[in-house]
């Protein structure tokens, strides 16, 4: 009996006795698929509606062409003129403004003054930005704003400050005639340096300092050319004979941009006893100039403003000098050891005056001493007189000292 009854549950005959649970669940399915169909056409006959109750409004035919619709065309263009006034009245105001925004070349064609340094020159110029914090100085801890990303941010209202500040010592300098040296050797510095040098009408380095330029000046530069001006920059001639022995010439105040490459040249004007200005980013030591200016060494664009505040400051001190000298005033103290040349014409009346004057003291003598032929006496002292002007003249160019011929 039991092995019937297994049989009888797995025979296909079992099977065939259950259709009534399958039967059940398609026709749930079908009604459920029935249902939702009936509302997608609810819903699609609504949209008709809707369609249909817009589609009696008349649409303006567009030109495919011009992009208008008919009754634009034909308006008059002063309805357009004054529609379009109306729309720019309206919507002048929205947006951005780009203005001012930034030009490369006004740095070196017009750079800014000393009144126009401000902060947001300075940020836009990436003054701030130093370097990370395991290269940092710590003798620039008084310029340092704070940390941010592992890297050292320069307080702007310090470099302001300091730049200021260096921008009236290159003013008084060139107000009292003295040489002022740009210093500049990286790639991209040698436009802003000789710009700089150009307004202060100062001089410029763009390329290697030659080590030893001040401290042995006399052997490096002894050769180099120097003239003799007065107050209004006029050159003054005859003096080339009084310079060929004269000691060569030391720069007043030197501005360098980069001292971390030139750390000799700062050696030498300490030595010497030069003022010095520098760039001094957050990786350089700011004892070794005498007025720091803390900024970012590596931007361009901040050294570019940097040489142009300090160029119209040597501009505005060579324009109080020049100022001064026309009314009479002369605001620098003269070079020592120079004595004013003769001219030719002085030299002959100076030649013949003691001509003179030694043809009577010789008549007095002939006259106390009879015998003695005076036109002998006379032409012996005019000889004289005259090997002595020529010894003169060749001296002028002897050994190769005519600096004008030469030049």
């Amino acid at each position: 009996m039991i092995l019937r009854r297994a049989l009888g549950a797995t025979s296909p005959w079992a099977a065939r006795s259950s259709p009534r649970p399958l039967r059940r669940f398609i026709s749930t399915q079908v009604e459920s698929i029935e249902s939702s169909a009936q509302s997608s056409l609810k819903q699609l006959q609504s949209t008709h509606a809707q369609l249909n109750a817009e589609g009696d409004q008349s649409i303006a035919a567009v030109d495919t062409e011009t992009h208008g619709t008919f009754a634009s065309a034909t308006a008059s263009v002063a309805e357009e003129y004054h529609h379009f006034k109306q729309l720019e009245r309206q919507l002048k105001t929205l947006g951005a403004d780009i203005e001012p925004h930034y030009k490369p070349h006004t740095l070196l064609n017009h750079p800014p003054s000393p009144a126009d340094v401000t902060l947001e020159l300075l940020l836009a110029s990436e003054a701030h930005q130093g370097h990370v914090t395991s290269l940092w100085n710590p003798a620039n801890a008084r310029y340092i704003h704070g940390i941010r990303q592992g890297v050292h941010i320069i307080s702007l209202e310090v470099t302001a400050a300091h730049l200021r500040r260096a921008a009236k010592v290159v003013q008084e300098v060139s107000r009292r005639g003295g040489m002022v040296l740009f210093v500049g050797t990286r790639d991209g510095q040698d436009r802003a340096v000789a710009r700089a040098a150009e307004l202060a009408k100062g001089y410029h380095l763009f390329e290697r300092w030659i080590p030893g330029s001040i401290t042995n000046g006399q052997q490096i530069l002894g050769r180099c050319k120097t003239k003799v001006v007065n107050e209004l920059d006029e050159e003054v001639p005859g003096f080339e004979e009084q310079l060929y022995d004269r000691s060569v010439l030391r720069p007043d105040l030197v501005v360098c941009l980069n001292p971390l490459e030139n750390y000799v040249l700062l050696h030498e004007c300490a030595l010497n006893n030069i003022p010095t200005i520098g760039v001094i980013d957050t990786n350089a030591d700011p004892t070794w100039v005498t007025y720091p200016i803390p900024a970012n060494d590596d931007s361009l664009r901040c050294i570019q403003v940097i040489a142009g505040v300090l160029g119209r400051a040597g501009e505005a001190g060579q324009k109080q000098r020049l100022a001064a000298a026309a009314n009479g005033t002369i605001t620098y103290q003269p070079a020592k050891g120079l004595v004013m040349p003769e001219t030719e014409e002085e030299a002959e009346a100076a030649v013949k005056k003691a001509a003179k004057s030694n043809s009577r003291t010789s008549r007095r003598e002939a006259a106390d001493q009879p015998g003695v032929n005076e036109d002998i006496i006379n032409t012996d002292e005019l000889a004289k007189k005259l090997d002595d002007v020529n010894n003169r003249e060749d001296h002028r160019v002897r050994g190769g000292r005519d600096l004008k011929a030469s030049a």
